[in-house]
């Protein structure tokens, strides 16, 4: 199974299984909106917690804001948006399609770096033990061919992206002979900008109404409450404020499932710190967030880091942590050192000041921030897809299953009587359910055989089944299966509590971060 074939399976397998729906959908759908089903919410969920928890229960010096999504519109003028948040469109004249062209250009020269990984992998059969990866990177003339290739149209591309040259972005897709994957055609129109943000009108109807837009970040609403929660909360320089929100960009080109979405939830903290601190702090982030995706046991190789080589107006260094999604590397998170662009901005333009001041030393300035940035939606998407395995199992059978980090199953323990014709059973079970209920998200099945309830369970990511049978009657214990060895074993129900909580607790992933 090719990896876009895997993605599809992925995407069928999320609405199969009460993950995520196309929103309306009885209405055939809205373009790059879905709704999270009763599974999706609940993992959705558990990622926010373990976000938030590590933010602000593990920093004595974060806190935690909610701000509306409506905003004055002059904050979108500060922060740069309403003249800059564009993006670089062109349309294909036979499909009628329209694509963003620095992605058209991004997903060329990725599949360059896949054929140099594939060429790298070759050697590293054939060489086994031996196998040198640098050497072979500066040796092998196939590996140097595609790396000259990369070379010269990365270059170009950086070139025409520091200089705004939309002609140059267009000569750049039709020297690589890029074709639109409907039509199958170069027939391209030329490159232009387009505003991402959704406008609405603000007010009663009539002469009262003004435009106002949707938030495309939610870090805004975070620097115009600075000076609010700085002095209510005699918050000292260094400290942050996280936030967990909705964001809506009006995306040309939504795409790849959830990954790119016109309305997606993000996590966002923002750092304020002395000027002269910041890249300190920027590097400290760096690796607290890596560290916390690392903390999830989805592997190290999955992750790296991408630093930016043109910067955003308000940055002075940025970079991304990547995930290895099925489509390639792609952004997860950003980590960005915003200066005092936002905070400078606001100042001038509301008159307000937002200076600090430091009373030990005296000083008034306006603080620094060092800027981390998650999407909700991607991160689900990074656990789902890295979770879904098909397992052979003995006999020729096999079995689709959610290998879901435990703390952050949707469902953490499902409670199954052997059968469902025994009243003496599915009492014992309820006794059951209702003694874990209360601490753990459950799960009460009992229609079909226990395999097939058992194939369910793992196809939603359950780390533990626990099965009442006609033993249990007698010897107060239960059978508790595993999802990812299938290993069953019998667990007095006085310790059941205790096995399940060592492994779901998400307080144990906290514990090592």
């Amino acid at each position: 199974m090719t990896q876009d074939e895997l993605f599809k399976v992925l995407v069928a397998h999320c609405k199969e299984y009460g993950f995520i729906f196309p929103s309306s959908e009885i209405y055939d759908g809205l373009a790059a909106v879905y709704d999270y089903g009763q599974m999706g919410v609940e993992l959705k969920n558990n990622i926010k917690k373990y976000w938030w928890d590590a933010m602000t229960r593990l920093h004595e010096n974060i806190v935690g804001i909610d701000a509306a999504i409506f905003m004055h519109p002059k904050t979108w003028v500060a922060s740069g948006h309403v003249a800059a948040f564009n993006d670089p469109l062109i349309d294909n004249k036979d499909s009628k399609k329209r694509y963003r062209a620095d992605n058209l250009i991004e997903d060329y020269l990725g599949k360059i770096e896949e054929k140099m990984d594939k060429e790298v992998e070759k050697g590293r059969k054939r060489f086994g033990d031996s196998f040198n990866e640098e050497q072979f990177r500066a040796t092998n003339p196939n590996v140097l061919r595609e790396k000259a290739k990369y070379d010269e149209i990365h270059n170009r591309y950086m070139a025409a992206e520091a200089a705004n040259d939309f002609a140059e972005y267009k000569q750049i897709i039709l020297d690589c002979g890029i074709v639109d994957p409907i039509s199958g055609t170069r027939n391209w129109t030329d490159v232009r900008q387009f505003n991402l943000m959704f406008s609405t009108q603000f007010g009663a109807a009539g002469d009262d109404t003004s435009t106002i837009y949707l938030r495309p970040e939610t870090a805004q609403g975070i620097f115009v409450d600075y000076i609010n929660v700085q002095k209510t909360g005699r918050m000292k320089i260094p400290f942050g404020m996280a936030q967990i929100g909705k964001a809506f960009r009006n995306e040309v080109v939504a795409r790849q499932f959830i990954f790119r979405m016109r309305e997606f939830e993000q996590m966002e903290m923002e750092f304020f710190c002395k000027p002269g601190t910041e890249m300190e702090w920027f590097k400290y982030w760096k690796e607290q967030r890596l560290k916390w995706h690392e903390n999830l046991g989805m592997g190290a190789e999955n992750y790296r880091f991408h630093d930016h080589e043109k910067l955003a107006h308000y940055a002075n260094a940025a970079c991304d942590i990547e995930f290895k999604f099925p489509f390639g590397f792609k952004e997860l998170e950003g980590i960005h050192s915003r200066t005092d662009f936002d905070l400078g901005n606001h100042q001038k333009l509301s008159g307000r000041n937002l200076q600090y001041f430091d009373p030990e030393t005296g000083e008034k300035y306006t603080p620094y921030c060092v800027e981390t940035s998650i999407g909700v939606d991607r991160m689900f998407l990074t656990v789902l897809s890295h979770a879904y395995t098909v397992e052979q199992l003995e006999g020729g059978d096999s079995r689709v299953v959610l290998r879901i980090p435990a703390p952050l199953a949707p469902v953490k323990v499902a409670v199954l009587p052997l059968l469902k014709t025994d009243e003496r059973l599915t009492g014992k079970a309820r006794e059951v359910l209702n003694l874990l209920k209360y601490d753990f998200a459950c799960q009460y099945e009992e229609k079909d055989t226990i395999g097939r309830r058992y194939r369910r369970q793992d196809a939603i990511g359950t780390p533990f089944c626990v099965t009442v049978d006609h033993d249990s009657l007698e010897d107060g214990c239960v059978t508790v299966r595993d999802r990812d060895t299938m290993a069953q074993e019998r667990v007095p129900v006085a310790e059941l509590r205790a096995r399940i909580d060592a492994k779901v607790n998400l307080n144990n992933l906290l514990r090592n971060l």
